[in-house]
């Protein structure tokens, strides 16, 4: 097993999307469920582990399996970009056994990890590649200095947060490492045949680029080869202006673009403009910031795998 030091801190993805949905027994592999312990654990025995967001739950989970109890600090269905943390939520920081979040991209977690002081704490933007935020593109022609947070999306990464959960859940207790790291395996399998999916799906692509509602697809557009433009920037609250607008529409009609993107957690109103103006179509390209009941899927996997078929449809990638 690969110890990361810690500080204190093949098939259409079409098909493999159907399998999953349809079929937890024709999908296995991306099952949410890793092997459980042969010991198991009782809720009072399992580490106590924090984290920010939907992404950061989906990899403690499958690592972490029968011997971890993950809050969420951020509600099923609530935006992480604003989350805001009850007092309770902070002080409980102190107790934990593990944080896992990413500073930089929720204020509210940033300040309650320095104020609750936790155990040991694990901050992605610590070790993976930050790109700079940008609207198109992928980490090119930015004009601000904004750090774009959405590392989730490139499966790429979610490996490395996945091995450096494994050694800080090995050091919290040791007894269990081989269970971490055997989980971890399963992940890491899980996310490489996920990777090398999106890469066929959207190979050879006669649209290289896609609009969608808020700029969070940068790494994964680098990732497989597109370019993103998007409606809003970075933060998805933030109204975009008529020159915005008129810019996008540009692009689309230059770039012969049939789809509008919007997301489930923000609302669709401003894409779907854009497209009824343009007589283009609209679909869901989810940023997987919460899983809720309109998610195409039911966890990291099932809905990076619809993203994939989505774009797959959209730019005609062959």
């Amino acid at each position: 097993m690969r110890m990361i030091p810690m500080k204190i801190w093949g098939k259409p993805l079409a098909v493999l999307a159907a399998g999953c949905l349809l079929s937890l027994s024709a999908c296995s592999a991306y099952s949410d469920a890793p092997a459980a312990s042969a010991s198991g654990s009782t809720d009072a025995t399992k580490l106590q582990v924090a984290v920010a967001f939907y992404p950061f739950e989906f990899v403690v989970d499958r690592v972490g399996g029968d011997q971890v109890a993950v809050e969420n600090l951020t509600a099923p269905g609530a935006e992480p970009h604003d989350l805001e943390l009850t007092p309770q939520q902070v002080a409980s920081l102190s107790t934990v056994d593990l944080v896992v979040y990413q500073s930089g991209f929720q204020p509210a977690v940033d300040t309650a990890v320095q104020q609750a002081q936790p155990k040991q704490t694990i901050d992605t933007a610590s070790f993976l590649t930050m790109m700079k935020a940008s609207q198109d593109g992928a980490d090119t022609g930015s004009s601000t200095s904004a750090e774009d947070p959405h590392t989730w999306l490139d499966p790429t990464n979610m490996v490395t947060i996945a091995e450096h959960v494994r050694d800080a859940l090995a050091q919290a207790r040791p007894a269990d490492a081989q269970v971490f790291a055997d989980n971890t395996t399963r992940l890491v399998d899980d996310l490489n045949r996920l990777d090398a999916a999106l890469k066929s799906e959207l190979t050879n692509c006669a649209i290289t680029p896609f609009i969608t509602s808020h700029a969070a697809f940068g790494y994964f557009a680098k990732r497989y080869g597109l370019t993103q433009v998007g409606i809003n920037g970075v933060e998805p609250d933030v109204e975009p202006s008529a020159a915005r607008i008129a810019e996008v529409q540009k692009i689309a009609e230059a770039n012969h673009v049939t789809t509008i993107f919007f997301e489930t957690l923000v609302s669709p109103v401003v894409s779907e403009s854009i497209a009824n103006d343009l007589g283009l179509k609209t679909d869901v390209l989810d940023p997987l910031e919460g899983i809720t009941a309109d998610s195409r899927g039911t966890n990291y996997l099932e809905v990076m795998a619809s993203n994939g078929t989505a774009l797959h449809k959209a730019n005609q990638c062959s």
